[in-house]
């Protein structure tokens, strides 16, 4: 990890990539085939099969609209850096992901160098 953005390499979110992830917690960004972050979301505690669980569930389409790729990063600190990674977000684009509005989180500012 490079500073406070998710730095890993973009996946195809296909069955295939979802698959190999284990049960792990963490974090994932969801793109669009045009390489716009969709949604910044986590796979804590209480999350089936962790990261693989997660993902799953995206690339089966459950909240709208399937991404067409995805990264992720394995931290037992999901909840925070999840926080930090919208925060990111917002500061770079205005915006948090189209993804996470419905969401009542209450975020910080970030002023990412």
């Amino acid at each position: 990890m490079s500073g406070v953005r998710m730095t890993g390499p973009w996946l195809p979110l296909d069955l295939e990539h979802v698959e190999r992830l284990g049960g792990h917690m963490g974090v994932y960004e969801l793109a669009a085939a045009d390489g716009e972050v969709m949604q910044i979301g986590f796979a804590g505690g209480r999350s089936v099969f962790g990261l693989r669980g997660e993902l799953r569930r995206a690339l089966d389409g459950e909240g709208g609209e399937v991404a067409a790729s995805f990264r992720y990063e394995i931290t037992t600190s999901y909840l925070s850096r999840y926080r930090e990674l919208l925060m990111a977000h917002a500061a770079d684009h205005g915006v948090i992901p189209a993804g996470n509005v419905d969401g009542d989180l209450e975020l910080g500012r970030l002023s990412p160098g």
